[in-house]
């Protein structure tokens, strides 16, 4: 199906069954959002509020030898000046997350500096004033002085520099991280081919619409703190609070209203903000708020992606890769929040959907003076992706054989599910589900690469240079351990659901009503969820690494399932049947052939009031049954409560996969790249809704789009970062886009009882390395190599006129491609 540029065609899902699950229903949450009827943490003022600005570091690596505050303190409309030693021992290393016996040297930050700063953006110094303009006046009158040390900014330097980011921390090296299966030096001491590459990703990060906020709120009376957070995880954020500052669960409610975005970059446990904005609300016991303007986020937000890989495979004539080596380094910037779970993500990727079974990897993770890395969108995968790829395209052209020829050949057959990789970093990594031939020949009939070939042809006759990618990709899913749902019938007849994962535009709302709206007989406006709110359900995570689904809405389904036999055991007592004799639909708990024997759940919901009772019409005739339901509402002791609980944990992560397509048009003198049509096939599952499968899936797409052809955040010798705007970052935009075909493989997981993967990150994961597949066949004529992304326009642009990059093979069969790195 032919569609103009900037449209998508949607291969629909199969139904999965029920009345919702497996349907394209409208998301709920649309209509509120686009009336502006959304409750940002801005949005909200309680009364009295002040407003905090934070002092940052102008510098990336120096020692602080002086802070005079003392006219800050005096100026027209402030509160409260804090430095780290106001603080006290609040201002201890902030929670490392991901800890890992890998890890040598773990540092995280402090809420804020005391006699060292480590990056251009670093929190000094928090300013509370009537307003934020006055906090930010106050903000210009703060003296600091400093003691400016060497940088160190360029990762391929890092280790070896004799610039620290921590004085004790040689090397700058923060862990090491290995792992493989089988024995690749052998294999690749006596295999026929032999390929080496280096290869690199550049920084980016994610740009909510959004950008992160803070509201806090202590009430003395009460001793209550109230937090208002744009976050990905307000309960983990609430059992922090809770711990710092010494108060009990009920004492700390965080509530993450609308978020405008995450991506990983609003999951981090803890951001200074975090604990310094409740910290002022305490002293003062007035609200205090703190919202980061875009220039903030672009110097204190984390960021993600630089790694710099050296990476080899071993292949023999017919294609198949026999081993496969890689050793990295990674920048995790000046702190190391999240272990190694980036790297580690990498590590665990490499191989992909491929059946190689001799790997060995080594990741070297790395202090920069830059802002923290911490998980975004892809997280770590997309450096997978990029390297087995380009090495498989590598050995495609030793042999003269398309890419995804050597692709096919390489595949883990479909009756080969479960999978075991071999790798064991956490826990052993296991393919749950998959069919990767069929996702490989859904991408190719509709990329149609015989057809392309002619085209091209045709093209390069007159002047044009068109080229072709495909890839393939895995995406683990829901790190655990679990998540929670609370589900209560109310005497409205309406289901509610609490759960602690708040949605940033996941669609929650809508997916996980389906589940509940299935299993209780249920209409799907009869059905509300909320989630975000610490003070609804106490036990939870949060919504990060496409876990949502697949966590919470088991859970939604556990619950569901434990209130719809809550409900059948009572309405079996009150119609003298079975359970099994009972249906539930339409809002209706019925006797099955029993004309008449029926009740709403909104009725059934009413009993819980013991001096009540419903009354339907279908039940005003039947006076037997009246009188049952006096006597169960007359009974004050024993009043039926319907609610109930639900937990799931899967023990393992479980992987979604697809294969992504590209066609594209290149300029060879500017540089420029069109994107003219894009595949992208994927397999999440079941398919919930298709519609907002769709939506995570091109979302994802678009974010891959920006981050090939668009977005860096690069630093000069100095650590200065040299993007701190969006006159600085491009980000793609609805002009850019390609023609889109969409369409799935559906493998149900047999590990939950949804059968459901995540697909939150899979638009992401792949497109660097289509791209890059693509870009370069395009300009095959000029026998170039491509070895990093993003790849801008001037940079093409210069491979076309430079000394050609392309691999070279020598009579041993030993491919060598190496090019300097970024900084």
């Amino acid at each position: 199906m032919t569609r103009s540029k900037g449209k998508t065609h949607q291969v629909q899902a199969g139904d999965s069954g029920g009345n919702y699950v497996g349907k394209a229903v409208r998301r709920k949450e649309d209509d509120r959002l686009l009336r502006g009827l959304g409750r940002y943490v801005d949005d909200i003022d309680p009364a009295r509020q002040l407003h905090a600005s934070v002092v940052r570091s102008m510098v990336a690596n120096a020692r602080i030898t002086n802070i005079d505050v003392e006219a800050a303190r005096s100026a027209p409309g402030v509160h409260l000046v804090l430095t780290g030693r106001d603080l006290g021992d609040l201002n201890e290393p902030l929670p490392l997350l991901a800890g890992h016996p890998s890890l040598i040297a773990a540092k995280t930050q402090r809420p804020l500096a005391v006699d060292r700063v480590r990056y251009v953006g670093e929190a000094v110094a928090l300013i509370v004033a009537d307003t934020r303009y006055l906090a930010e006046d106050a903000a210009e009158l703060i003296s600091i002085d400093y003691d400016i040390l060497d940088p160190v900014v360029d990762l391929g330097e890092a280790s070896s520099t004799s610039a620290a980011v921590h004085d004790d921390v040689p090397g700058n090296v923060a862990g090491v991280v290995t792992d493989g299966v089988g024995d690749p030096d052998s294999v690749f001491a006596s295999a026929p081919y032999t390929a080496k590459l280096r290869l690199s990703l550049e920084r980016t990060g994610g740009m909510p619409m959004e950008t992160r906020g803070v509201l806090a709120d202590w009430d003395p009376r009460e001793r209550m703190l109230r937090v208002w957070d744009s976050t990905q995880a307000p309960v983990a954020i609430k059992h922090g609070l809770c711990r710092m500052f010494g108060l009990s669960s009920q004492q700390v409610e965080v509530i993450a209203p609308d978020v405008g975005g995450g991506f990983g970059t609003k999951i981090m446990l803890f951001y200074p903000e975090e604990v310094l904005v409740p910290f002022a609300a305490r002293a003062l016991g007035r609200p205090v708020k703190w919202i980061e303007d875009r220039w903030e986020h672009f110097v204190s937000a984390n960021q993600e992606r630089g790694q710099i890989h050296d990476a080899e495979v071993a292949f023999d004539a017919e294609g198949t890769i026999l081993a496969v080596r890689t050793n990295f380094v990674h920048d995790t910037g000046a702190y190391i929040p999240y272990g190694i779970a980036v790297p580690a993500n990498t590590l665990t990727h490499v191989l992909g959907q491929y059946a190689v079974k001799n790997y060995a990897a080594k990741a070297t993770i790395l202090y920069t003076n830059k802002p923290p890395v911490s998980p975004y969108r892809g997280a770590g995968r997309p450096h997978a992706v990029f390297t087995m790829e380009r090495l498989i395209r590598t050995v495609a052209a030793k042999l003269n054989m398309e890419p995804y020829e050597v692709r096919l050949r390489n595949l883990v057959p479909a009756d080969a599910f479960p999978y075991d990789v071999g790798l064991t970093i956490d826990a052993p990594i296991r393919y749950d589900s998959g069919n990767y031939q069929a996702g490989f020949e859904k991408a190719i009939h509709h990329l149609d690469p015989a057809g392309f070939r002619k085209a091209q042809e045709e093209a390069r006759a007159r002047g044009r240079y068109l080229g072709m990618g495909i890839c393939a990709y895995i995406e683990s899913s829901g790190p655990g351990p679990y998540e929670g749902c609370a589900a209560k019938l109310t005497d409205a007849g309406t289901v509610v659901l609490d759960v602690a994962t708040a949605s940033q535009g996941q669609g929650h709302a809508t997916s996980f009503a389906q589940i509940a709206a299935d299993s209780l007989g249920a209409g799907i406006d009869d059905v509300v969820v909320r989630g975000g709110d610490s003070g609804k359900v106490d036990f939870g995570i949060g919504t990060f690494g496409s876990r949502s689904l697949l966590l919470a809405g088991n859970a939604v389904a556990v619950a569901s399932e434990r209130l719809r036999n809550k409900i059948a055991a009572y309405v079996s007592e009150l119609f003298e049947c079975s359970h099994d004799d009972l249906e539930f639909s339409e809002g209706q708990v019925s006797v099955k052939g029993a004309p008449g024997q029926s009740i709403s759940l909104a009725a059934i919901a009413a009993l819980a009031n013991a001096y009540g009772y419903p009354v339907d019409k279908p039940l005003k005739d039947d006076p037997a049954v009246l009188e049952k339901l006096r006597e169960r509402a007359a009974n004050v002791a024993t009043p039926p409560v319907f609610t109930e609980d639900g937990y799931f944990g899967v023990g393992q992560q479980l992987f979604g996969s697809g294969v992504h397509a590209a066609i594209v048009e290149v300029d060879p003198e500017v540089g420029a790249v069109d994107v003219q049509k894009y595949v992208l096939v994927h397999d999440c599952g079941v398919v919930v809704n298709p519609t907002i499968v769709e939506g995570q899936v091109l979302g994802g797409l678009v974010q891959g789009l920006g981050g090939a052809l668009l977005e860096v955040l690069p630093f000069d010798e100095q650590g200065q970062p040299q993007a701190t705007s969006f006159m600085d970052f491009r980000m793609p935009s609805i002009e850019g886009l390609p023609e889109i075909i969409l369409d799935h493989v559906e493998t149900p997981s047999p590990l939950n009882p949804l059968g459901v993967k995540g697909t939150g990150e899979a638009g992401a994961i792949p497109v660097a390395a289509v791209l890059a597949e693509a870009i370069e066949d395009a300009l095959s004529p000029f026998n170039v190599f491509i070895d990093r992304m993003p790849l801008l326009p001037h940079q093409i642009a210069n491979l076309v006129t430079q000394t050609p990059q392309e691999a070279s093979i020598d009579d041993s069969g030993v491919v060598d491609a190496k090019s300097d790195e970024h900084k």
